[in-house]
C-alpha cells in the first residue's frame, strides 16, 4: 500500500466526506513523522492548507528544533505558518492537570481560535490507524463502554483525523521513500506513560501470535463502530419513550423500558451518552436499584447530579449549594468531584521513589484508613490538621490564607476518612495521615481537571 499511500488518502477524504478542495483546512504538524507526512499529502493533492504548530517548552533545545522543522517546511511549501509556545509547566502546576491533560486543553482551544480567526473550515489531527488500536486497549483497562472501544473518531466537528486508514509503519515507509523530513519525540520512548506501555509493551507481544494484528483490530473497529452507531440509535428511541423533560431536570421511568432489554446496559447508556456519566458510577446506581434503601440516593457526573425516586432516576444539575456527597468504597479505581476526577493508586511503601509531591497529587499511609471513604464540598466548620503543622485549622482560614478566589472555594471538595478530613483535595493532605517511617502501604491519588 506504501506506494499508493497518496492515493489512499484521497480515497478515505472522499469516502469520509472529510473536506474538499474548496476547503481551507488547518493541519496540525508537531514535526514528528504522522504529521509531516499528512502536511505532504494534503500539500501533494491540492488542498489549500495552513499549518499550526505547538510548542510546549517541555523539552529542551528538542521542542525548539521541532519548532524550527516545522517552520521551514509550511515555507518550502509557501503556506501559512502559526506558531505558539505554551508556558506548559505553569499552567500544570496552576491546574493540577497531568501533562497530557494541559497541552491538550491549551492546544485544542488555541487551535479552534486560528481556524474561527483565519477561516478554516476543518482542523487536521494526525492520528493514524495505531494510535486507535492504542486508544482500544487504553480504555479497555480502564473500563469503558463499547462507545470507549471504538477507538478514534474520524470526525468530531472540525476536527478530522485523514489517516485513521493508514497504520505507523506504512507511514514511515511513504516518509522515508519521499525523503520527507521528521523528527523523532524522545518522550516517546519513554514507558512512563500507559499509552507507550501498551505501544512498546503489549501490542507488539500480541503481533507475535498474529503478524496481522494492525489489520485485524482496523477490521474489528470498524465492527464495534458500526454495533454502537446501531446501539444509539435504539438508545435514542428508548429515550423518547421513557424519558421526560421538564424545566431542565429529566426524568427516565425504569416501567417504561422493555423488560426484553439488559436493563443495566440501557440505563448505562442513556446516562453516558447524554449526560456524561461514567461506567462505574453508573454500575454503582444500578446496584442500589435492587436495594430496600434506594430512593434518595444520588450519583455524580462532572455537571449532573442523577437521584433515584421510587422506581425512576431523576437527572438534574448540580445545584451551586449541592455538597455532591459520594461514597469511595476500598478498591474503587476512581471518583468524580467537580471538574476533575481523582485516580486512586494501591502502592507498597517501597514502590514510592519520593515523599515529595505537587498539590495535585496525595500520598495517605492507607492502613490509618478507614472504608468507605467520603468525598464532598468543603463546609462551614471544617477543619483539618495542615500537613508539616501540629494544630488543627478552619479550612475557610486556610482557603483565605491560601487566596482562593470564589469560584475556586465553590469547587473546593474534602476527602474524608470517618469524620477526619485526609485531604483537602488538590491543597494539602492532613498531617495525622502523612507517610512515616512505620508507613508499610500508601493510598495515592492523583486529580485531574476533566
Amino acid at each position: 500500500m506504501n506506494t499508493n499511500l497518496q492515493e489512499a488518502f484521497q480515497r478515505y477524504i472522499d469516502r469520509n466526506g472529510l473536506a474538499t478542495h474548496d476547503d481551507r483546512i488547518l493541519l496540525t504538524v508537531s514535526g514528528g513523522v504522522d504529521s509531516m507526512v499528512m502536511l505532504s499529502l494534503f500539500v501533494e493533492s491540492g488542498y489549500r492548507v495552513g499549518v499550526a504548530h505547538c510548542n510546549f517548552q517541555l523539552r529542551g533545545a528538542e521542542s525548539d528544533e521541532d519548532e524550527v522543522l516545522v517552520e521551514q517546511q509550511a515555507a518550502k511549501f509557501g503556506i501559512p505558518f502559526y506558531n505558539r509556545r505554551f508556558e506548559t509547566a505553569a499552567e500544570m502546576e496552576r491546574t493540577g492537570e497531568s501533562m497530557e491533560m494541559a497541552a491538550r486543553r491549551l492546544r485544542y482551544a488555541w487551535f479552534n481560535d486560528l481556524s474561527a480567526e483565519h477561516g478554516y473550515s476543518a482542523i487536521a489531527i494526525a492520528h493514524h490507524a495505531d494510535d486507535s488500536i492504542e486508544t482500544f486497549f487504553i480504555n479497555l483497562l480502564r473500563g469503558t463502554g463499547l462507545r470507549g472501544l471504538t477507538g478514534i473518531s474520524t470526525q468530531v466537528g472540525k476536527v478530522i483525523r485523514p489517516l485513521l486508514f493508514a497504520s505507523r509503519k506504512e507511514i514511515l515507509e511513504y516518509a522515508v521513500q519521499h525523503r520527507i523530513p521528521f523528527r523523532e519525540d524522545s518522550s516517546n520512548r519513554s514507558t512512563k506513560y500507559l499509552r507507550n506501555k501498551i505501544r512498546l509493551g503489549l501490542i507488539p507481544r500480541i503481533r507475535e501470535i498474529n503478524p496481522k494484528f494492525t489489520s485485524l483490530m482496523i477490521r474489528n473497529l470498524a465492527r464495534l463502530t458500526d454495533a454502537q452507531l446501531f446501539i444509539s440509535h435504539g438508545i435514542e428511541r428508548i429515550r423518547s419513550e421513557a424519558v421526560s423533560s421538564e424545566n431542565g431536570i429529566d426524568t427516565i421511568r425504569l416501567d417504561r423500558l422493555d423488560p426484553a432489554f439488559p436493563r443495566d446496559f440501557v440505563i448505562y447508556e442513556l446516562l453516558s451518552s447524554a449526560y456524561g456519566f461514567k461506567g462505574d458510577v453508573v454500575d454503582a446506581l444500578c446496584h442500589a436499584l435492587g436495594q430496600e434503601d434506594s430512593t434518595g440516593k444520588r450519583f455524580y457526573a462532572r455537571e449532573r447530579v442523577a437521584c433515584i425516586d421510587r422506581g425512576k432516576i431523576v437527572v438534574a444539575p448540580i445545584a451551586a449549594d449541592d455538597p455532591c456527597l459520594s461514597t469511595i468504597a476500598k478498591g474503587a479505581p476512581r471518583a468524580y468531584c467537580a471538574n476533575a476526577v481523582l485516580y486512586f493508586e494501591r502502592l507498597d511503601i517501597d514502590a514510592i521513589k519520593t515523599f515529595g509531591v505537587p498539590e495535585h497529587i496525595a500520598q495517605l499511609d492507607a492502613d490509618r484508613l478507614q472504608y468507605p471513604l467520603t468525598l464532598r464540598r468543603w463546609r462551614e466548620g471544617d477543619w483539618f490538621v495542615p500537613f508539616g503543622m501540629t494544630g488543627r485549622k478552619k479550612v475557610s482560614d486556610f482557603l483565605i490564607d491560601a487566596k482562593v478566589s470564589a469560584p475556586e472555594k465553590q469547587r473546593q471538595f474534602v476527602l474524608l476518612s470517618g469524620d477526619d478530613i485526609v485531604w483537602l483535595v488538590g491543597r494539602r493532605i492532613d498531617d495525622r495521615y502523612r507517610l512515616t517511617s512505620g508507613t508499610e502501604n500508601v493510598l495515592r491519588i492523583t486529580k485531574e481537571i476533566v
